[in-house]
């Protein structure tokens, strides 16, 4: 059968030609019939030039991701071949369990594009893997990807996370399940010295933020016998280590009740001497008890995206300088602020913008201890930008 092919439009001017993953569907000369949603297709410039394999789906704005820049055809070769480099990346397979210094193994396996699979993405937590499924082509193969990543890692589960909303971009619907089609019960997982309790099927993501575990004993570094306010707190992981570190006070806040519940379990159970409470953390900021309130030596920021699209960037970067504003005015000179933004639309010097604004505007000496960004796990595709989006600064305030 002859290979079927998209062909670019002469007038477009796509990222793909440089290198970019993605082709949109305005610019191709045509799409292709619907029965051809989630097959391996080639791409060709207006030239005819070839450009490499990606999987196809005309029901989205996004209609061809980039597999290869080779021929390839999308089966169990390529599919065992892109797991098991992405597990050499993360240095080998560790087998579904204990790591090799004992501590079951926590870590993100698969990361999307990065890791030449367009829309999966794929975190361990122990004997237990959790996967999402964002593509169609991939949706019609996760199947085969539970079979070889149960053959090469032997988990005692694979939770099937299809429940975000972007599937909905994709035509896809939404569901949970697992591999055995047993339910996977809550319960608790040891990430770096914490034990969480985690519900691996039904909480936020896969379960766990792992993008910021290497920021939890950054942050920790400067809080003994410190005043540490986490704010943002979510299951409380910066807040736990902070606690662990010897700070003299704790507080964590969330506007979301399930959260500071969360938090509070996982305290009482690392026996972590800190308190949190549910606020808007905005309102809370602005609320008149905090000018007769002792100052804070340590303020972590690390908020949900603001900027979830190009369109709310400009109400977003608003929506960062408040918040780190409103925390430099709170912080004792020589204060530490660890802030983080987890939006790809807001780019570094967006971030390095906002906080110079904030400090001018407070008349605060601010400089840089530290930079921070995701970690290795989740790796950086060089000619996407979009596989970037975590990065922040750990400042000090004087």
């Amino acid at each position: 059968m002859p290979v079927l092919s998209l062909k670019l439009k002469p007038n477009a001017k796509p990222r793909v030609i440089h290198g970019h993953p993605w082709v949109f569907a305005n610019e191709v000369e045509s799409l292709l019939p619907a029965e051809h949603d989630g097959e391996a297709v080639e791409c060709r410039d207006r030239t005819g030039r070839f450009l490499g394999t990606g999987i196809y789906n005309g029901k989205s704005q996004i209609v061809w991701r980039r597999l290869s820049r080779d021929r390839t055809a999308l089966d169990v070769a390529y599919l065992r071949g892109a797991l098991q480099r992405a597990l050499a990346r993360r240095s080998g397979p560790v087998p579904a369990g204990a790591a090799a210094n004992g501590t079951p193994a926590v870590r993100r396996l698969v990361w999307s594009e990065s890791d030449e699979l367009p829309g999966v993405v794929v975190d361990q937590f122990g004997d237990a893997l959790v996967v999402q499924v964002q593509t169609v082509a991939m949706d019609k193969c996760q199947g085969l990807l539970g079979d070889l990543l149960a053959e090469l890692l032997g988990p005692a589960e694979i939770i099937f996370r299809n429940d975000a909303p972007i599937r909905r971009l994709e035509g896809l619907p939404l569901e949970t399940h697992t591999r055995s089609g047993t339910a996977w019960a809550p319960r608790w997982v040891e990430i770096d010295g914490m034990e969480y309790w985690l519900d691996l099927a039904g909480g936020q993501k896969t379960g766990f933020y792992l993008d910021q575990r290497p920021q939890h004993p950054a942050v920790a570094r400067y809080c003994a016998g410190r005043r540490v306010l986490d704010a943002f707190c979510n299951q409380g992981p910066f807040a736990l280590h902070a606690a662990r570190a010897g700070a003299s006070k704790v507080l964590g806040l969330d506007s979301a009740e399930e959260a500071v519940a969360a938090a509070r379990r996982n305290a009482e159970r690392n026996r972590a001497a800190a308190d949190f409470e549910v606020a808007n953390v905005f309102d809370w900021f602005n609320a008149p008890e905090r000018k007769t309130e002792p100052l804070w030596d340590v303020i972590i920021l690390d908020p949900p995206p603001f900027a979830k699209s190009k369109s709310a960037l400009e109400g977003a970067l608003r929506g960062y300088k408040e918040i780190n504003l409103r925390a430099m005015q709170r912080l004792a000179p020589g204060g530490v602020l660890a802030t983080y933004s987890c939006s790809h639309h807001m780019q570094d010097a967006d971030l390095r913008k906002v906080l110079a604004e904030a400090a001018a505007d407070v008349r605060r000496r601010v400089t840089v201890l530290e930079w921070c960004h995701q970690p290795p796990d989740h790796p950086v595709l060089a000619t996407m930008p979009e596989s970037e989006y975590l990065r922040g600064y750990i400042l000090r305030v004087e």
